[in-house]
């Protein structure tokens, strides 16, 4: 705890940026806490490092059978940290492929306040209206995946509570969709995650973290019984393709293991600071907005 307070008051690289705050990324060190360590791999997952975030990206989902469908999203981020509103950053993902999906819209607002709930909206082209995403339905399926609207979305390093289990090198995980093996015998930290929320949809995860960096590379998640479901596989790119500590995600495979099926993003076009404007992350953007 003693570290963690460091940190919080120390540690960070505060920039002020035309209002906003944006700090530089933490490395793991020797005797670094579950907890700080898991603040890390939230901090590289929303990109806090950052003043703003933009990519395209693409969705498979592969049945057991190996059938696949494909979707295509936009995705944006604006990095604010503002304590004066309580705002932490404000997130938009909207599909633009096929027809049958193109402009349906997610946006979230998340808040430094960790016991103030993210807010979330769906845009329905078809409807032409605007619905509150309720926090109850942060573990449906995000658009058909195998991912939950959480993981892609809303989970915040305060939703878990954290224990470093081991330090161990990781086995390599093999991908279904391109066939290359990722992380083998990478030094990885190992932590369990547990939810806060009672009678949630998972009983814990499993978090494989890169010691080099802190970046979860992977997660084995359990369900209520205590039978592993799902896995996910993180794959990050690195400088020279980025700003030194720049660390975005740029392929994820969600794997579920009862019923065979897989979802795999790929992230392109990555950028960073393109001075985004706040007013593009709100419901009134999101009905204007032609995709």
């Amino acid at each position: 705890m003693k570290n963690l307070v460091k940190r919080l008051l120390l540690g960070l690289v505060i920039v002020a940026v035309s209002s906003q705050l944006t700090y530089a990324l933490d490395k793991p060190y020797d005797g670094i806490s579950a907890d700080e360590l898991m603040r890390i791999t939230y901090d590289i997952q929303y990109t806090l490092f950052a003043k703003d975030y933009q990519s395209v990206g693409d969705v498979w989902m592969i049945t057991k059978g190996g059938f696949k469908r494909h979707r295509k999203f936009l995705r944006s981020r604006i990095v604010l940290l503002r304590e004066s509103d309580d705002m932490r950053y404000k997130d938009v993902v909207v599909f633009t492929e096929p027809q049958n999906v193109k402009g349906l819209a997610i946006l979230s607002w998340t808040h430094m306040n960790p016991e103030k709930a993210s807010e979330q909206w769906l845009w329905l082209p078809s409807q032409g209206k605007v619905r509150r995403v309720s926090q109850g339905d942060a573990d449906d399926s995000f658009m058909g995946s195998d991912f939950t609207t959480e993981e892609i979305t809303t989970r915040r390093w305060e939703d878990e509570t954290y224990e470093l289990v081991g330090e161990k090198k990781f086995e390599g995980y093999q991908s279904d969709y391109n066939g290359k093996t990722y992380y083998q015998d990478t030094d990885c930290y190992v932590v369990e995650a547990k939810p806060k929320k009672e009678d949630w949809y998972y009983s814990k995860r499993v978090v494989w973290l890169d010691k080099a960096t802190g970046a979860s590379i992977f997660d084995e998640i359990y369900d209520t019984l205590g039978r592993k479901v799902r896995t996910i596989l993180k794959e990050y790119g690195t400088p020279p393709d980025f700003p030194e500590g720049y660390l975005p995600q740029t392929f994820l495979e969600c794997a579920n293991l009862r019923t065979g099926h897989k979802t795999v993003i790929t992230f392109d076009d990555i950028k960073f600071d393109s001075g985004l404007k706040e007013r593009l992350f709100s419901e009134k953007a999101l009905m204007r907005t032609k995709w």
